[in-house]
Protein backbone atom coordinates (compact mmCIF):
# COMPACT_ATOMS: atom_id res chain seq x y z
CA UNK A 1 0.00 0.00 0.00
CA UNK A 2 1.10 3.56 -0.76
CA UNK A 3 0.38 5.93 2.13
CA UNK A 4 0.74 9.71 2.38
CA UNK A 5 0.11 11.36 5.74
CA UNK A 6 0.16 15.17 5.98
CA UNK A 7 2.90 15.43 3.35
CA UNK A 8 4.44 18.83 2.57
CA UNK A 9 6.98 19.60 -0.14
CA UNK A 10 8.76 22.73 -1.38
CA UNK A 11 11.27 23.12 -4.16
CA UNK A 12 14.50 24.83 -3.23
CA UNK A 13 14.33 27.26 -6.14
CA UNK A 14 11.55 29.17 -7.83
CA UNK A 15 12.24 27.20 -11.00
CA UNK A 16 10.39 24.05 -10.01
CA UNK A 17 8.98 21.15 -12.01
CA UNK A 18 7.86 22.05 -15.51
CA UNK A 19 4.14 21.78 -14.70
CA UNK A 20 4.21 23.73 -11.43
CA UNK A 21 4.00 27.49 -11.13
CA UNK A 22 5.88 29.11 -8.21
CA UNK A 23 3.79 29.69 -5.08
CA UNK A 24 4.00 32.79 -2.95
CA UNK A 25 4.50 30.61 0.14
CA UNK A 26 6.98 28.28 -1.61
CA UNK A 27 4.97 25.13 -0.96
CA UNK A 28 4.00 22.88 -3.85
CA UNK A 29 2.38 20.09 -1.77
CA UNK A 30 0.42 21.13 1.32
CA UNK A 31 -0.67 18.56 3.89
CA UNK A 32 -1.50 15.81 1.42
CA UNK A 33 -2.99 12.56 2.79
CA UNK A 34 -4.26 9.55 0.83
CA UNK A 35 -3.64 5.84 0.31
CA UNK A 36 -3.47 3.61 -2.77
CA UNK A 37 -3.93 -0.13 -2.50
CA UNK A 38 -2.08 -2.89 -4.28
CA UNK A 39 -3.49 -3.48 -7.77
CA UNK A 40 -5.58 -0.29 -7.71
CA UNK A 41 -5.84 2.01 -10.75
CA UNK A 42 -5.88 5.61 -9.50
CA UNK A 43 -5.92 8.77 -11.61
CA UNK A 44 -4.37 11.98 -10.33
CA UNK A 45 -6.06 15.02 -11.86
CA UNK A 46 -5.52 18.74 -11.66
CA UNK A 47 -4.73 21.81 -13.70
CA UNK A 48 -1.18 22.91 -14.50
CA UNK A 49 0.51 23.89 -11.26
CA UNK A 50 -1.57 21.58 -9.07
CA UNK A 51 1.40 19.40 -8.10
CA UNK A 52 0.50 16.20 -9.96
CA UNK A 53 4.01 15.43 -11.20
CA UNK A 54 5.47 16.28 -7.80
CA UNK A 55 3.21 13.67 -6.19
CA UNK A 56 4.39 11.08 -8.73
CA UNK A 57 8.03 11.84 -7.93
CA UNK A 58 7.33 11.63 -4.21
CA UNK A 59 5.73 8.20 -4.64
CA UNK A 60 8.83 7.03 -6.54
CA UNK A 61 11.21 8.71 -4.02
CA UNK A 62 12.82 10.77 -6.77
CA UNK A 63 12.24 13.64 -4.33
CA UNK A 64 11.65 13.46 -0.58
CA UNK A 65 9.04 15.28 1.51
CA UNK A 66 9.93 18.28 3.65
CA UNK A 67 7.59 16.98 6.34
CA UNK A 68 4.89 14.36 6.80
CA UNK A 69 5.03 10.64 6.28
CA UNK A 70 5.27 8.52 3.11
CA UNK A 71 5.22 4.72 3.37
CA UNK A 72 5.48 2.42 0.35
CA UNK A 73 4.65 -1.20 1.19
CA UNK A 74 5.96 -0.71 4.71
CA UNK A 75 9.08 1.22 3.64
CA UNK A 76 9.71 4.86 4.49
CA UNK A 77 12.24 6.77 2.34
CA UNK A 78 14.46 7.48 5.34
CA UNK A 79 17.59 5.62 4.22
CA UNK A 80 19.48 4.97 0.97
CA UNK A 81 18.66 1.27 1.25
CA UNK A 82 14.92 1.94 1.58
CA UNK A 83 14.94 4.48 -1.24
CA UNK A 84 16.54 1.90 -3.55
CA UNK A 85 13.92 -0.69 -2.58
CA UNK A 86 11.10 1.82 -3.12
CA UNK A 87 12.38 2.66 -6.60
CA UNK A 88 12.37 -1.04 -7.42
CA UNK A 89 8.83 -1.33 -6.05
CA UNK A 90 7.53 1.77 -7.85
CA UNK A 91 8.49 2.29 -11.48
CA UNK A 92 7.94 5.60 -13.25
CA UNK A 93 7.14 6.45 -16.87
CA UNK A 94 7.47 10.10 -17.86
CA UNK A 95 5.54 12.24 -20.33
CA UNK A 96 8.45 12.38 -22.81
CA UNK A 97 9.66 8.77 -23.15
CA UNK A 98 12.72 9.75 -25.19
CA UNK A 99 14.18 11.33 -22.04
CA UNK A 100 14.23 7.87 -20.43
CA UNK A 101 16.13 6.22 -23.27
CA UNK A 102 19.86 5.78 -22.68
CA UNK A 103 20.84 2.85 -24.94
CA UNK A 104 21.29 2.39 -28.69
CA UNK A 105 18.72 -0.41 -29.15
CA UNK A 106 15.49 -1.43 -27.45
CA UNK A 107 17.06 -4.66 -26.18
CA UNK A 108 19.96 -2.76 -24.61
CA UNK A 109 17.51 -0.24 -23.15
CA UNK A 110 15.54 -2.97 -21.40
CA UNK A 111 18.72 -4.62 -20.13
CA UNK A 112 20.08 -1.41 -18.61
CA UNK A 113 18.06 -1.39 -15.39
CA UNK A 114 18.41 -5.07 -14.42
CA UNK A 115 22.13 -4.99 -15.22
CA UNK A 116 22.59 -2.14 -12.77
CA UNK A 117 20.83 -4.23 -10.11
CA UNK A 118 23.18 -7.13 -10.69
CA UNK A 119 20.54 -9.46 -12.15
CA UNK A 120 21.99 -12.60 -13.76
CA UNK A 121 22.37 -12.32 -17.58
CA UNK A 122 20.14 -15.33 -18.24
CA UNK A 123 17.32 -13.84 -16.14
CA UNK A 124 17.77 -10.47 -17.84
CA UNK A 125 17.19 -12.09 -21.23
CA UNK A 126 14.11 -13.87 -19.90
CA UNK A 127 12.72 -10.60 -18.56
CA UNK A 128 13.40 -8.85 -21.86
CA UNK A 129 11.67 -11.61 -23.86
CA UNK A 130 8.69 -11.41 -21.49
CA UNK A 131 8.35 -7.61 -21.56
CA UNK A 132 8.72 -7.37 -25.34
CA UNK A 133 6.01 -9.98 -25.83
CA UNK A 134 3.61 -8.36 -23.37
CA UNK A 135 3.95 -4.94 -25.02
CA UNK A 136 4.00 -6.24 -28.63
CA UNK A 137 7.54 -5.00 -29.28
CA UNK A 138 9.24 -8.25 -30.31
CA UNK A 139 9.76 -7.08 -33.91
CA UNK A 140 11.45 -3.92 -32.65
CA UNK A 141 13.95 -5.64 -30.36
CA UNK A 142 17.04 -4.42 -32.23
CA UNK A 143 15.57 -1.13 -33.45
CA UNK A 144 17.16 2.16 -32.43
CA UNK A 145 14.81 4.19 -30.17
CA UNK A 146 14.86 7.29 -32.37
CA UNK A 147 13.33 5.30 -35.25
CA UNK A 148 10.21 4.40 -33.25
CA UNK A 149 6.84 6.12 -33.41
CA UNK A 150 5.59 8.00 -30.37
CA UNK A 151 3.34 5.14 -29.25
CA UNK A 152 6.11 2.57 -29.77
CA UNK A 153 8.58 4.69 -27.81
CA UNK A 154 6.16 5.05 -24.90
CA UNK A 155 5.50 1.30 -24.87
CA UNK A 156 9.25 0.71 -24.91
CA UNK A 157 9.59 3.03 -21.90
CA UNK A 158 6.89 1.02 -20.10
CA UNK A 159 8.74 -2.19 -21.00
CA UNK A 160 11.94 -0.70 -19.56
CA UNK A 161 10.12 -0.22 -16.26
CA UNK A 162 8.40 -3.60 -16.44
CA UNK A 163 11.67 -5.57 -16.60
CA UNK A 164 12.46 -4.15 -13.16
CA UNK A 165 9.40 -6.10 -11.93
CA UNK A 166 7.74 -3.29 -9.96
CA UNK A 167 4.55 -3.65 -7.96
CA UNK A 168 3.32 -0.16 -8.91
CA UNK A 169 3.90 2.05 -11.95
CA UNK A 170 3.51 5.83 -11.91
CA UNK A 171 2.64 7.17 -15.36
CA UNK A 172 3.01 10.92 -15.80
CA UNK A 173 0.75 11.92 -18.71
CA UNK A 174 2.10 9.10 -20.91
CA UNK A 175 -0.27 9.89 -23.81
CA UNK A 176 0.07 13.68 -23.79
CA UNK A 177 2.48 13.78 -26.75
CA UNK A 178 0.84 11.03 -28.82
CA UNK A 179 -1.59 10.96 -31.73
CA UNK A 180 -4.88 9.05 -31.33
CA UNK A 181 -3.41 5.78 -32.62
CA UNK A 182 -0.43 6.04 -30.27
CA UNK A 183 -2.68 6.91 -27.34
CA UNK A 184 -4.89 3.91 -28.02
CA UNK A 185 -1.95 1.50 -28.16
CA UNK A 186 -0.53 2.79 -24.86
CA UNK A 187 -3.92 2.67 -23.11
CA UNK A 188 -4.48 -0.89 -24.31
CA UNK A 189 -1.06 -1.84 -22.94
CA UNK A 190 -1.94 -0.29 -19.57
CA UNK A 191 -5.25 -2.17 -19.45
CA UNK A 192 -3.38 -5.40 -20.13
CA UNK A 193 -0.78 -4.76 -17.42
CA UNK A 194 -3.46 -4.15 -14.88
CA UNK A 195 -5.72 -7.04 -15.88
CA UNK A 196 -3.06 -9.71 -16.39
CA UNK A 197 -0.30 -8.68 -13.99
CA UNK A 198 -2.31 -6.98 -11.25
CA UNK A 199 0.00 -3.97 -11.15
CA UNK A 200 -1.01 -0.87 -9.24
CA UNK A 201 -1.29 2.05 -11.67
CA UNK A 202 -0.96 5.69 -10.61
CA UNK A 203 -2.00 7.58 -13.72
CA UNK A 204 -1.47 11.32 -14.10
CA UNK A 205 -3.49 12.76 -16.96
CA UNK A 206 -5.43 15.75 -18.27
CA UNK A 207 -7.44 13.70 -20.80
CA UNK A 208 -10.82 13.43 -19.12
CA UNK A 209 -11.96 10.43 -21.17
CA UNK A 210 -8.99 8.44 -19.84
CA UNK A 211 -10.24 8.93 -16.29
CA UNK A 212 -13.15 6.57 -16.97
CA UNK A 213 -10.70 3.64 -16.99
CA UNK A 214 -9.60 4.12 -13.38
CA UNK A 215 -11.01 2.91 -10.07
CA UNK A 216 -10.58 6.14 -8.16
CA UNK A 217 -9.69 9.78 -8.74
CA UNK A 218 -7.54 12.10 -6.64
CA UNK A 219 -8.19 15.74 -7.56
CA UNK A 220 -5.47 18.26 -6.70
CA UNK A 221 -5.59 22.03 -6.54
CA UNK A 222 -2.49 24.00 -5.53
CA UNK A 223 -1.01 20.98 -3.82
CA UNK A 224 -4.08 20.08 -1.80
CA UNK A 225 -6.53 17.20 -2.19
CA UNK A 226 -9.97 18.63 -2.89
CA UNK A 227 -11.63 15.53 -4.39
CA UNK A 228 -11.37 11.81 -3.80
CA UNK A 229 -13.88 9.40 -5.27
CA UNK A 230 -14.98 7.45 -8.32
CA UNK A 231 -14.98 8.86 -11.88
CA UNK A 232 -18.79 8.69 -11.77
CA UNK A 233 -18.88 10.88 -8.67
CA UNK A 234 -16.44 13.36 -10.21
CA UNK A 235 -18.36 13.71 -13.46
CA UNK A 236 -21.60 14.27 -11.60
CA UNK A 237 -20.10 17.31 -9.84
CA UNK A 238 -19.52 20.03 -12.41
CA UNK A 239 -18.63 22.51 -9.68
CA UNK A 240 -15.79 20.26 -8.50
CA UNK A 241 -14.43 19.89 -12.02
CA UNK A 242 -14.44 23.65 -12.46
CA UNK A 243 -12.77 24.12 -9.08
CA UNK A 244 -10.04 21.73 -10.22
CA UNK A 245 -9.58 23.88 -13.31
CA UNK A 246 -10.71 21.07 -15.61
CA UNK A 247 -13.14 21.17 -18.50
CA UNK A 248 -16.38 19.31 -18.05
CA UNK A 249 -16.51 16.66 -20.81
CA UNK A 250 -19.11 17.66 -23.45
CA UNK A 251 -20.94 14.33 -23.11
CA UNK A 252 -21.33 14.93 -19.37
CA UNK A 253 -22.63 18.47 -19.95
CA UNK A 254 -25.10 17.10 -22.47
CA UNK A 255 -26.29 14.37 -20.10
CA UNK A 256 -26.80 16.90 -17.30
CA UNK A 257 -28.80 19.17 -19.62
CA UNK A 258 -30.99 16.22 -20.58
CA UNK A 259 -31.60 15.46 -16.91
CA UNK A 260 -32.69 19.07 -16.44
CA UNK A 261 -35.18 18.53 -19.28
CA UNK A 262 -36.72 15.63 -17.36
CA UNK A 263 -34.83 12.68 -18.86
CA UNK A 264 -34.16 9.97 -16.30
CA UNK A 265 -30.57 8.99 -17.00
CA UNK A 266 -28.25 6.89 -14.89
CA UNK A 267 -25.01 8.51 -13.71
CA UNK A 268 -23.18 5.86 -15.75
CA UNK A 269 -24.91 5.71 -19.11
CA UNK A 270 -24.09 4.17 -22.45
CA UNK A 271 -23.84 6.06 -25.73
CA UNK A 272 -27.02 4.30 -26.89
CA UNK A 273 -28.94 5.58 -23.84
CA UNK A 274 -27.72 9.11 -24.49
CA UNK A 275 -28.77 8.95 -28.15
CA UNK A 276 -32.17 7.61 -27.15
CA UNK A 277 -32.65 10.48 -24.67
CA UNK A 278 -31.63 13.03 -27.32
CA UNK A 279 -34.15 11.55 -29.77
CA UNK A 280 -36.90 11.75 -27.15
CA UNK A 281 -36.16 15.42 -26.39
CA UNK A 282 -35.98 16.23 -30.12
CA UNK A 283 -39.36 14.66 -30.81
CA UNK A 284 -40.98 16.48 -27.90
Amino acid sequence: MIQFEDVHFSYNTEESENETTPRSDGEVIKGLSFSIGSGEFVCILGANGSGKTTVGKLINSLILPVSGKIVIDGLAPDSEENILKIRQTVGMVFQDPSRQMVASTIEDELAFGPENLGVEPREILQRIDWALKILDLESLRYREPHYLSGGQTQRAAIAGVLVMQPKYIVMDEPTAMLDPKGRRSVLEAIDFLRAKLGLGIIYITHHMEEVLRCDRVLGLKEGQLIFEGSPRDLFSEEATLKELGLQVPPVIELANLLRQRGCKLQQSLSWQELCSALTSVWRN
